[in-house]
């Protein structure tokens, strides 16, 4: 349908121009990227009364198929009255924000690039060093430290998965695929950098010394749980270690993390704020007005979008006609690169570069980690009902970033199989502890309910109180009996 209506809004053009008398010149209807343009030009009379509203002088158009030239009086001077000439291109416009020159080509911006933008990696799909590759040095001590960690988080990914499947704890969220992101951009960062995540970034908690006990304290919604059991399981957060509070609706920790970022610019702190997203979110209204905010504010934030492949069932296909996320960087005027986040050194490379230039030059920065959800969204989603099989055990098996990484470090000489098993045991372990001692904590009392946001209940809340008490008592059998009253 818009096919058809383009096709004969442009033949209604055609036919008007053709019955206007006189022709100056000739409009020339070229390919600017559009799926909708003739292969061969469409030559237009250019009729005389435009021409002679507009000050276009004469010759200046011919039989050539060249893009029409002229001036409008938008952009003709206040002083000059006279015509442009080859002379006057060196002309601009001296606007509040800048200047802008001028010239007598009628130019549209094309709606992309020729070629997509690259994406930077150091290690190949087989965990080797690509020759001449330009990456910030690991330790052994700190290369180990982000494999155990991702180890932890596959374990713990597993573990908790099948919890929710025996109906010991109510949702759960896995991060398979996607561990190079979490922890090699966490390895980047220092503790003073504030995180405001999305719900796919455990594995910077992990990082950061959140035990596998606090994991499931928070999944189990127990007395121990920071968040008193007022939240979903996987919303973790800890004032403690600079990782604000897991929030459900999409995109809204994105301009909080500018705000939070400004006042570290106001502050003059040596810290920056890491923020993340997946790329369903950058259609989020929420997402443009966060990067338009930090490059107004020059805030030093970093937007870290997983752009994994699918935003639930909605493939990146249907989400945008842009090459991928990072080329909306330039159009705020925010510095961005693209990343293979399956690879963990170019992860862990980018945001530190990316850190540095956030603190020490006062502006925010985008990155773009190229990845693959190789599990369900949730534990309510069914991927397979709306993606091949095949294409899901591809990722898992040829691509596994946690698979590269650990080829990486016994190439080094810095991993064996036995420090392999050693790792993977011990992680089950910690998680299996974890969550018996998390089932035997137990819940918040019913006054954590109302409590913690104001200082003295007003009258609704206590009425509200009242009444679920009451309820509760003469329905006890509609009630987890485990939670105090």
């Amino acid at each position: 349908m818009m096919a058809l209506w383009v096709r004969k809004s442009r033949d209604f053009m055609i036919n008007h121009f053709k019955s206007k008398k006189g022709s100056l010149g000739l409009i020339h209807f070229s390919s600017c990227g559009s799926s909708f343009t003739r292969k061969s030009p469409v030559l237009v009379p250019f009729p005389a009364s435009f021409a002679q509203n507009h000050r276009i002088p004469e010759g200046e158009f011919g039989n050539s198929p060249a893009h029409f030239r002229f001036c409008s009086r938008r952009f003709e001077s206040g002083k000059a009255e006279t015509l442009y000439d080859e002379g006057d291109a060196n002309q601009v416009l001296d606007l509040p924000d800048g200047k802008v020159k001028f010239t007598p080509e009628m130019r549209f911006i094309s709606e992309s690039t020729k070629e997509r933008e690259s994406c930077y990696r150091v290690l190949d799909d087989n965990g080797k060093k690509i020759i001449s590759s330009n990456y910030v040095e690991v330790s052994r001590e700190i290369a180990v430290k982000m494999y155990t960690d991702m180890v932890m988080l596959q374990t713990m990914d597993t573990i908790f998965y099948e919890a929710q499947r025996q109906g010991r704890i109510s949702f759960y969220l896995t991060t398979v695929g996607e561990e190079a992101i979490n922890i090699a951009s966490a390895a980047a960062l220092t503790f003073d950098d504030i995180v405001l995540p999305q719900y796919r970034e455990p594995g910077v908690l992990i990082w950061r010394g959140f035990t596998a006990q606090e994991f499931a304290n928070q999944c189990f919604s127990n007395k121990a749980d920071y968040g008193k059991g007022r939240q979903m399981p996987i919303h973790y957060g800890s004032n403690k270690h600079n990782y604000i509070t897991v929030s459900s609706p999409i995109a809204t920790q994105l301009p909080q993390a500018v705000g939070v970022a400004y006042s570290l610019k106001m502050d003059r702190k040596d810290a920056c704020v890491v923020t993340y997203i997946g790329e369903g979110g950058t259609s989020e209204g929420d997402f443009h007005a966060a990067l338009n905010f930090a490059a107004v504010t020059e805030a030093p934030v970093i937007f870290i979008c997983r752009n994994n492949g699918w935003a639930i069932s909605t493939p990146t296909s249907d989400q945008f006609r842009s090459d991928g996320v990072v080329v909306k960087g330039r159009a705020y005027g925010i510095r961005s690169i693209r990343v293979d986040g399956n690879d963990a050194l170019a992860m862990h490379s980018a945001v530190y570069a990316a850190r540095e230039m956030a603190i020490s030059e006062q502006r925010p920065i985008l990155i773009e980690a190229l990845t693959y959800r190789v599990g369900h969204h949730s534990t309510s989603d069914d991927s397979t009902k709306y993606r091949p099989v095949d294409e899901i055990e591809r990722w898992k098996v040829e691509r596994d970033p946690v698979t590269r990484f650990r080829k990486w470090i016994e190439r080094n000489g810095w991993w064996s199989g036995e420090a392999e098993k050693e790792a993977r045991n011990s992680a089950r372990k910690q998680v299996l502890h974890a969550i018996q001692e998390a089932e035997k904590v137990e819940k918040p009392p019913v006054v954590d309910m109302f409590t913690d946001v104001y200082d003295c209940l007003p009258s609704n809340l206590v009425e509200q109180e009242k009444r679920l008490r009451e309820t509760i008592k003469r329905h006890p059998q509609d009630y987890p009996s485990d939670v105090p009253v």
